[in-house]
């Protein structure tokens, strides 16, 4: 008997054991797939990590594979190792990294599908969430949980159904998910006995008085080279009704008749370009002095860091070195902070790689992330893959190089749920598993690479140069509370610089960028009788008004209200606004310019991708004029008509209870002004603040980086705060607040008792309560020479010397390495 340890796309610690049935041994095998019943009645598509004959010593009967799915492995041979290390280092389980890196389309589950009873009569009156269940089940049957929860707008169903199931109005049943189908085409063929010229003749004869069936026939055969037809010959169903200008039952006629035959083939859903033969543009002598300068780099090291400023055309850099890697026979990835910013990218990538190009992101379909995996597993010819943090997990063989551009990006971070990763820290060591180059490109990078290129762990590239004759962009501060005192700002957002400077360039027919890191209208709403701010009830947060929607929203955890009449504390009529988001400038705009166009870029308006793309394409081919948004806008998009650049409210950037505050607040708003001025005219950027006197500011008006790197990197240095220290954040969370609150204070202090002096807390983050989780941290600070089994190990027994306190069960624990 054979026995075969796989790995379940769920938050487990350890492998399970099943037994592989007698005649399935062939088809099981290390890394394919196989569906495995785990639990009462679920079923879920496992990995093979293992195969054996070992008898395991289990009191429980053993289960069997219910079926294997592939003929193939599903993995590439250094996939699973990469996973074990994510799960390793990041402190989670393989199933979380299973979880994450395997696109949906392969990972198919059991869902539990909701039936009503046609014999069951109703006792009225049921409770309302039963009702609304039972009627949604009546109209339509077999019903998923997931889509009953879309149809009645409820959440949490499952004591709800048992209910309905105990009183035998519903029955409930397991049904196996439906995963990746490739998709079909149909394409034509003329039917074998007309393949010759002469048997046609009698064709044309019958199709006398059918003038729209012989104009079809005609414009299939004006594709036709020569005669004997090949019995290859083809033409899509879709592309023939088109060049004969002819409608469907046309071409179904000439079937009947058995004068053309259908076909369905497999085809792909990646919209793939095969135009390829735009060649890589001429370098500029800085950008090809920084492209000798990486090669040499790698040569000898593994990791380059290239520093260009904004609009110094990395991009182009990045191509040459793509180009070098393809034509080595190598794969390539290209990483960016943000699926906007993929659009941009890919278009001008693609008119160079063509179908060599990939693109990977979550807002490609399920089916084509699937056909992305599938064409790395079967590649035959080296391959661009551009995409996000997901794309790390793909199934790269003979990958050469890995380019990571704003390397310094905090989206880079996966927060919620497992793992949560950087992605440059794992590209790293992905690139290092397979001997491949990694790049990491950035205008201001992150103080971690700025010291490993001054200690000589990487190697560094300058390209200080920006494209073209234009010089930087004209940086002024505004002092927003000396305006304010002297009434000039009194009912506006824009200081009179910054709407001289709009007014300038829109009549100009130039375009402007407003940056405010904040979506809505207003980020708090206060009762101005008992100064009552309205709260989130699941969130220790105040809501957001969104005045399109008129309604209160919590940005944590989607929970929303109308706006109320009244002040739900006093019953007091005037409520007063509190700051300013996006909203509020897309409204001021409109009053202050009236016929100018403006677009928001933030989460309420680019939900998706399509929308993404449109707004930044009506940007960019000049119908809007003014883009207002939030961090989205600063992350390397290019456009050739932008002068003037606003950042509405500097202040809100550097007063953040965060380390890295100061650092992100130099880098967001250096990145923002980047984006003016880009071709031949000098741009403009203008910073309102109420502290113009502070040094950071005063060093992003000279664009002095290396100045802040220096005095951020000497703090650091003196707090023992990353990078010389390694921060891992332990995240405990309850329902129960004195629980939690017993049970953090015992926790710290088992783990002082094995790190001492590098625990600190446990102390409440700045929103300790996120839906109905209350929430407190400890904080470990260790030497980046401990070992990750050390810290491992550390971890495991604070939590074994933790489970038998009889708050245990209460509590959630997960960490955050290098938060």
């Amino acid at each position: 008997m054979k026995y075969a340890e796989v790995i379940l796309p769920l938050p487990l610690e350890n492998t399970y054991t099943y037994r592989i049935p007698e005649g399935m041994e062939a088809a099981v095998r290390k890394d394919f797939r196989v569906i495995v019943p785990f639990g009462k009645r679920r079923y879920y598509t496992a990995i093979v990590k293992e195969i054996h004959e070992q008898v395991p010593e289990t009191p429980y009967a053993l289960k069997e594979i219910f079926v294997p799915l592939d003929e193939t492995p599903i993995l590439s041979p250094l996939q699973m190792p990469f996973w074990e290390w994510v799960a390793s280092y990041y402190l989670c389980t393989l199933g979380d990294v299973y979880r994450a890196a395997v696109p949906p389309g392969l990972k198919l589950e059991s869902e539990t599908v909701v039936s009503c009873c046609d014999e069951a009569e109703a006792q009225y009156p049921l409770p309302p969430g039963e009702q609304v269940i039972l009627d949604a089940c009546g109209k339509e049957a077999g019903l998923t949980v997931s889509v009953l929860e879309k149809k009645t707008g409820l959440r949490h169903l499952i004591p709800t159904l048992n209910s309905l199931v105990n009183r035998g109005f519903v029955t409930v049943n397991e049904t196996l998910g439906r995963g990746f189908v490739p998709k079909t085409e149909t394409y034509i063929r003329l039917a074998p006995e007309y393949v010759r010229e002469e048997d046609l003749t009698p064709v044309f004869d019958q199709l006398q008085r059918a003038g729209q069936q012989k104009k079809l026939l005609l414009a299939f055969l004006e594709r036709v080279s020569s005669f004997p037809l090949p019995a290859s010959f083809e033409i899509s169903r879709k592309e023939l009704l088109r060049i004969a200008g002819v409608k469907a039952p046309v071409l179904d006629a000439l079937l009947k008749r058995g004068i053309l035959t259908a076909c369905e083939k497999a085809t792909s859903r990646l919209r793939l370009s095969a135009e390829a033969g735009q060649p890589l543009h001429v370098l500029t002598a800085a950008q090809q002095a920084a492209y000798e300068e990486i090669r040499q780099v790698f040569a000898v090291k593994s990791v380059c860091l290239l520093h260009g400023v904004p609009s110094s055309g990395k991009t182009e850099v990045y191509m040459h070195l793509i180009m070098d890697t393809l034509q080595g026979g190598r794969q390539a990835l290209y990483l960016l902070p943000e699926i906007a910013l993929t659009t941009q990218v890919t278009d001008r990538l693609s008119r160079t790689f063509g179908d060599r190009l990939l693109l990977y992101h979550s807002g490609r379909s399920g089916h084509e992330r699937v056909e992305v995996w599938n064409r790395l597993l079967q590649a035959g010819q080296p391959l661009l893959v551009v995409g996000v943090r997901s794309s790390l997990f793909l199934p790269f063989s003979g990958l050469g190089l890995v380019i990571v551009d704003e390397e310094q990006e905090p989206s880079y971070k996966q927060s919620d749920p497992a793992p949560r990763y950087h992605t440059r820290n794992a590209a790293l060591m992905l690139a290092s598993m397979h001997g491949a180059k990694t790049l990491l490109g950035s205008a201001t990078p992150s103080l971690e690479s700025c010291l490993n290129a001054r200690t000589g762990k990487y190697g560094q590239v300058m390209l200080k140069i920006r494209y073209g004759t234009n010089p930087p962009p004209l940086i002024h501060l505004t002092d927003i509370k000396d305006l304010k005192r002297r009434k000039i700002m009194k009912d506006t957002l824009f200081s009179p610089l910054l709407k001289q400077k709009m007014d300038e360039a829109l009549s100009c027919g130039e375009q402007v960028i407003l940056f405010q890191n904040r979506r809505g209208f207003a980020p708090m709403m206060e009762c101005r009788s008992c100064h009552q701010a309205l709260h989130c009830v699941r969130c220790d947060v105040s809501l957001t008004w969104h005045k399109q929607a008129n309604r209160l929203v919590c940005h944590y955890c989607g929970y929303s209200i109308p706006l109320p009449s009244r002040c739900p504390s006093c019953n007091g009529e005037e409520m007063r606004l509190f700051g300013f988001g996006t909203e509020k400038v897309e409204e001021e705009i409109a009053a202050l310019f009236p016929g100018t166009k403006a677009a928001r870029l933030d989460l309420d308006t680019a939900h998706t991708r399509r929308a993404c793309e449109r707004i930044l394409t009506d940007f960019e081919q000049g119908k809007t004029q003014v883009l207002i948004g939030t961090q989205m806008i600063a992350k390397g998009l290019d456009f050739d008509r932008v002068s003037v650049v606003g950042v509405l409210n500097a202040d809100s950037l550097m007063n953040v209870p965060d380390f890295r505050a100061h650092e992100r607040a130099f880098q967001l708003m250096m990145q923002v002004g980047g984006r003016a001025g880009r071709r031949e005219k000098q741009g403009t950027v203008v910073i309102q603040t109420s502290q113009p006197e502070h040094p950071l500011l005063q060093m992003v008006c000279t664009s002095d980086y290396e100045a802040m790197a220096q005095n951020l990197l000497n703090e650091r240095q003196i707090f023992r705060y990353p990078p010389y220290t390694r921060i891992i954040t332990v995240v405990l969370r309850s329902q129960e607040e004195q629980v939690l609150m017993r049970f953090s204070t015992a926790y710290a202090a088992a783990m002082r008792d094995a790190l001492g002096t590098r625990v600190y807390g446990p102390f409440a983050p700045p929103v300790n309560r996120v839906q109905l989780l209350h929430m407190r941290h400890v904080m470990l600070k260790l030497e980046r020479s401990l070992t990750v089994a050390f810290v491992h190990k550390t971890l495991e027994t604070a939590d074994r010397k933790m489970q038998s306190s009889p708050d245990h069960k209460h509590v959630k624990i997960h960490y955050d390495v290098d938060n």
